[in-house]
Formats: structure tokens, sequence, C-alpha cells
């Protein structure tokens, strides 16, 4: 007679996985915002930022009736670097922490499915972006004035680039999670290669401000394809032409961050480690 044994997570079947899943996200979510540095660093930081740049700095840009306030030009930017902090610094340096901190050892020897924990950091992700931005463009419009756009096709695009940048920066963040060799580096391995990003990608000074080879080797970046997504919602046709290629390549970008969302799934996958010793 054999005896086949099953591990606990054996018994969970998909829909239990995913009801889980969702019922960690207001844990994830509370965890979130008891952390005042995390609060301040990710979520209003962009908020912040956006309200520093667009008091001191004042005027137009462009001319005739296509011109756009300095308020409504940073607008775009911040909200990919608010995308780009919440999808990769987050994560990456709440699992950091978590696995430093013996969390996730714990985690391991329960029934808890590895996609159980990642569906609550994902919703916990989703949820304080869209309230991070919510609250940029709340200033925006309320402080500075910025006109929205009233084209549904525009919002389309915006969410799109939103739910598809979101992810590709969640998945990158979940990888950038292995690198800091413990909780206490994390914060100092994460925040300058985040800080770097958005500078390279167009978030505080235009993209075709930089030098041509650093251009080329930054295009890549999936934070410079959100803000160029965003800047096609918020300006007005007419500033295509100052974009690198003239165009709002609004096909390329899906592209790209389709791209990207492949990479980083492959990325975390490879540099994730479950702390469970049973397989």
């Amino acid at each position: 007679m054999t005896t086949t044994t099953t591990t606990p997570q054996a018994r969970f079947g998909l829909a239990r996985t995913l009801r889980l899943g969702v019922r960690r996200v207001p844990f994830e979510l509370r965890q979130y915002f008891r952390a005042g540095d995390q609060v301040f660093f990710t979520f209003l930081f962009p908020t912040l930022m956006y309200v520093l740049f667009a008091t001191i700095f004042t005027g137009d840009i462009g001319e005739g009736p296509d011109a756009i306030s300095i308020a409504t030009y940073y607008l775009p930017g911040l909200i990919a670097g608010g995308i780009l902090l919440s999808g990769v610094q987050g994560p990456a340096l709440e699992i950091a922490a978590e696995k430093s901190d013996g969390t996730l050892k714990r985690l391991g020897g329960t029934p808890l499915s590895p996609v159980t924990y990642f569906i609550g950091k994902i919703g916990e992700v989703f949820v304080t972006a869209i309230l991070q931005i919510a609250l940029l463009i709340a200033v925006a419009v309320v402080v500075y004035r910025v006109e929205l756009p009233t084209d549904a096709a525009a919002w389309g695009r915006f969410a799109w680039v939103f739910v598809l940048g979101l992810i590709a920066c969640t998945l990158l963040g979940i990888a950038l999670s292995s690198v800091p060799r413990s909780g206490k580096s994390s914060a100092a391995v994460v925040i300058p290669v985040v800080l770097l990003v958005q500078f390279l990608s167009g978030v505080y000074i235009a993209f075709s401000a930089l030098p041509e080879w650093l251009q080329n080797a930054a295009g890549i970046l999936p934070v410079k394809w959100i803000a160029q997504g965003m800047r096609s919602v918020f300006f007005p046709d007419s500033f295509r032409a100052a974009e690198t290629s003239g165009s709002w390549e609004v096909g390329l970008i899906a592209v790209m961050l389709l791209v990207w969302i492949v990479v980083g799934l492959v990325l975390s996958r490879l540099t994730f480690r479950w702390i469970r010793r049973d397989r």
C-alpha cells in the first residue's frame, strides 16, 4: 500500500488562492500606511515635487492657443514618476524588509501560496497608485488650475498606459527586491536607482534635453515610455513635434510596456525566492 503525501499548499485550489490574495490587500494597505516614511517618500513625494516645481517655475510653454502652463508641463512627468515609485520602490523596499526580518520565512512555513502573497502586493500597489495619482491630479486642478482633457479617447489612453506601466514597474520592483543584501541596506540600493531612472526618463527634465548618447541609452527605460504616453494625454497634439521622433508613438509605447512586462515577469520569477524548503 502506498501513501501519497501532499503539502499544505497542495490543498489550496485556484479559487481559494485568489480569494486569500484579495483578502490580503487590506492587510498590505494597513501595513503600507502605518509606515510614515514610506507614505512620505513614496505616496506623497510626487505631489510634493509637483508643488515645488509648479510654484518655483511660472509662465507658459509654447505660443498661441496651444500654450500650456508650467504646472501642466510637469504633470505628465510626475504622474510617470508616481507610477515608478508605487510600482518599483514600494514593493522593492517592502519585500526586501520582509525577507530580512523573517516574514517571508514564516509565510513559507504556512500553506500560503506565493501567488496569494503577490496578489496582495499587487493589489496594494494598484490602490495606492490610484490614490496617489488622483491626489496629484486634484492638486493640479484645484491649486494650479490645470485643464484636464475632455476627450474620452485621451482618458482611455491614460488608463492603459497607467495599467501597463504599473504592472511593468511592479514586476521590476519585485525583481529589484532581491538585490539588497539586507533590509537595512534596501533603501540605499533602491532609492538611488529610482531617482536615476526618473532623471533619465524625462520626469524632471525634458527627455530631449539629454545628450543624444544618453537618450539612446535611456530610451528603452519603461518610465520614458510611460511619461511619453502621459504627455500624449495632457499636452496639445502640436507638442508631439517636441518628442525625439516628432510623434507620440502610441503604438510603440504599448509594445515597449508589454515587452517590459515580459522582462519583469521573467526577472521576478528568476530572482524571487519563496522561503520554503519542502520542494
